[in-house]
């Protein structure tokens, strides 16, 4: 009786490289290979066209799941209720569908005996580091492999390969960037942007039109509870909803268009650009609504820690426990998050226009100038003494001694 073969669980994208690693892994390491198909809102083909190709390309399994919903509502979420903007720019687009694709790796890794999870990604990006990490949190027991790192699967020896074995997919070395999507946000690099003076051209782009030559302006009214969009003008909506409606309507005014030179985890600076129209509609209108609605010195901290879980998110550590406990505290901060925030998309450009909410902080009677005032100003005087006060006897002591304020 023969000997039952290892097997290796790809996450399979139905592109050239992914296809031909199918093969190609069987022929380096003599293992089976499961081929794993996650739908997070990037569209192109259909699932079932995808799974078909990965048994016609080798794979003994194919897995595929359409984990859209899951995406907005278990990772999507909690990146906009931590405002989440790596380097003050980037909505983390490919950083947050790392761990969930990881997850139905891992899971498809179990449910076919597989020790070992394959992904696509190169030794110089920040991807292959959230994969595996995310795959040995998720499942510590399984290895990891990157044959386009591991096995030299170059871009060159794969279409080779296709051809040779006339694999169905096409062969083509014509498309001069690397792109990864999703509902929340697309990511463009590599070709003609790796010189940072160039400016990206209009074929770069594809989920936002030019903010140049926008159409009339668009007025959106985003209804929040606790900190996640349940309805657009007034019509309820689920998180995966609330996305695609706003990657259509503020993508139609070329809203969400980045271009920055990120710091990437494996030290290399790198020019990317991105796409969010969604994304970013709705973290303005998110922080605005926790300026209404959270208290000054939770909000202060609440910044720092938005940013740290950027960091950790962009870095590979969704599943830390770092990371676990800030998702607690932001959780917290959301309770009162909550109303109605109205917005004009119009050229390029998300501007809040209006905020209510039950659940305000926001007092009128206490921040008018008009009649009517409740702030009792006499307070301000002993305020300020108190306030002051530290700094006063610090100015004094530096007076005595010479080095007071030079007039």
């Amino acid at each position: 009786m023969s000997q039952a073969k290892d097997r290796v669980v790809l996450a399979y994208s139905g592109g050239l490289d992914t296809s031909v690693a199918i093969g190609w892994i069987g022929e380096q390491t003599g293992a089976e290979v499961v081929a794993v198909a996650v739908d997070v809102g990037q569209g192109g083909e259909d699932l079932e066209v995808i799974r078909q190709r990965a048994l016609d390309c080798g794979a003994v399994e194919a897995y595929v799941a359409d984990a859209k919903d899951e995406f907005a509502e278990e990772y999507c979420m909690p990146a906009l209720k931590a405002n989440s903007l790596y380097m003050d720019q980037y909505p983390l687009v490919s950083a947050i569908s790392r761990p969930l694709i990881s997850k139905h790796l891992v899971k498809a890794a179990r449910q076919f005996g597989a020790h070992t999870v394959a992904h696509g990604c190169t030794g110089k990006g920040n991807d292959q580091v959230r994969f595996e990490v995310a795959i040995t949190s998720v499942g510590p027991d399984l290895t990891c492999l990157a044959p386009v790192r591991d096995l030299a699967l170059t871009r060159d020896v794969a279409i080779d390969y296709a051809v040779k074995h006339d694999l169905p997919i096409e062969t083509t070395k014509n498309n001069p960037f690397s792109i990864d999507q999703n509902v929340w946000g697309r990511a463009i690099e590599t070709g003609f942007l790796e010189d940072i003076w160039n400016a990206p051209t209009k074929d770069v782009y594809n989920y936002t039109d030019d903010p140049t030559y926008p159409p009339l302006p668009d007025e959106v009214v985003i209804t929040f509870d606790q900190g996640v969009p349940v309805k657009i003008d007034g019509r309820p909506v689920t998180p995966l909803q609330a996305i695609q409606e706003l990657n259509r309507r503020a993508g139609a005014q070329g809203i969400g268009r980045i271009d920055i030179v990120e710091d990437r985890l494996v030290g290399i600076k790198s020019r990317e650009i991105y796409e969010a129209p969604g994304a970013i509609a709705l973290i303005t209108a998110h922080k605005e609504l926790e300026n209404v609605t959270i208290e000054r010195e939770q909000a202060r901290f609440k910044s720092r820690v938005d940013e740290r879980w950027s960091e950790l998110v962009y870095d590979g550590q969704w599943f830390s426990p770092l990371k676990r406990s800030l998702d607690a505290f932001i959780d917290d901060t959301q309770t009162y998050v909550s109303g109605d925030i109205r917005m004009t998309l119009h050229g390029g450009r998300a501007t809040v226009t209006g905020r209510r909410s039950d659940t305000s902080l926001y007092d009128f009677n206490l921040a008018t100038y008009e009649t009517g005032d409740t702030y009792d100003q006499t307070n301000a005087r002993g305020f300020i003494e108190i306030f002051g006060m530290t700094s006063k006897l610090a100015a004094a002591r530096d007076a005595k001694y010479g080095r007071g304020v030079t007039i």
